[in-house]
């Protein structure tokens, strides 16, 4: 699925035209890597990591809707990792 889409399927853009202005902007990465393209494919199981407003998101995509829906049928399609999860970020004294 397209990005773009996929954004806005989740609920993180209302529309696809401004999922498209926040891909382009260059704050975006599917695992790990910089994405630049609104046409970029992703999958269930791909973790995205990108900006709302001045907070970072990571959250891994658990599977692909088919439509835009409710905030809570948005929400099975994927999990925050940034959300205390310690698996997912490294904690301070774990960096070097």
């Amino acid at each position: 699925m397209r990005i773009d889409r996929l954004l806005v399927y989740l609920r993180f853009a209302r529309t696809r035209s401004r999922a498209s202005a926040m891909v382009e902007q260059g704050h975006m990465r599917c695992n790990g890597t910089h994405i630049s393209k609104a046409s970029e494919e992703v999958r269930a199981g791909d973790v995205l990591t990108f900006m709302m407003g001045s907070k970072v998101k990571i959250i891994e995509v658990l599977g692909l809707p088919d439509r835009r829906g409710p905030p809570g049928m948005a929400r099975s399609h994927y999990r925050e990792l940034d959300r205390g999860d310690k698996n997912a970020i490294a904690s301070n004294k774990d960096r070097d």
